[in-house]
């Protein structure tokens, strides 16, 4: 059942799936927006464990791309985290993407990789993409280009960084409802 009532609901794979399919959009490599922060040259990212996005853990769904969008987050283990994100559209699924937080050189990255919807991989096989951890908060995890705010219990906020074709930037906004069942 999902929690309070859904308006508009959007996720971070509509940014990828559109830079995954070659269209107008690509995840920006360096600019910076009111929600969205990344690291600098030379420029590490800050201690952290995973203990301190744990809060992301649970189920979470939102409308947006014409369809339902489902992020799931398991809690921390083994001192990581693992994410499944999927978008259903007129009843059949269109793509997937498989994400983890985990430890990398006393800090956290996010890592994730695309599927379509017959899980045949849209990167190659060794690669990723990754967000370097940038800064925590009791609220928000700021990933290089990608932000997680939770907004109480029940809400989550994530904004990405795209650059348009011409070059110019502009700040993505999703949210999602915590589900329970």
């Amino acid at each position: 059942m999902i929690v309070g009532s859904l308006t508009r609901f959007m996720l971070p794979g509509l940014v990828l799936l559109l830079s995954g399919a070659g269209s107008a959009w690509s995840v920006a490599a360096d600019p910076a927006t009111e929600n969205i922060l990344t690291l600098a040259p030379g420029e590490s990212s800050p201690p952290a464990s995973i203990e301190a996005v744990a809060w992301l853990a649970g189920a979470w769904q939102g409308a947006a791309l014409g369809g339902r969008c489902d992020e799931v987050w398991s809690p921390p283990a083994g001192g990581a985290m693992m994410g499944m994100f999927r978008l259903v559209k007129d009843g059949r699924p269109v793509f997937y993407e498989l994400l983890t937080i985990s430890p990398e050189q006393g800090s956290l990255i996010l890592r994730l990789k695309h599927f379509d919807a017959g899980l045949k991989g849209w990167e190659k096989q060794a690669e990723t993409v990754d967000f370097p951890l940038v800064k925590l908060t009791a609220t928000a995890a700021y990933f290089s280009r990608l932000t997680f705010r939770r907004d109480g219990a029940d809400r989550l906020h994530v904004f990405v960084s795209s650059t348009r074709k011409d070059g110019s930037a502009q700040e993505l906004r999703f949210d999602y409802i915590r589900v329970t069942e």
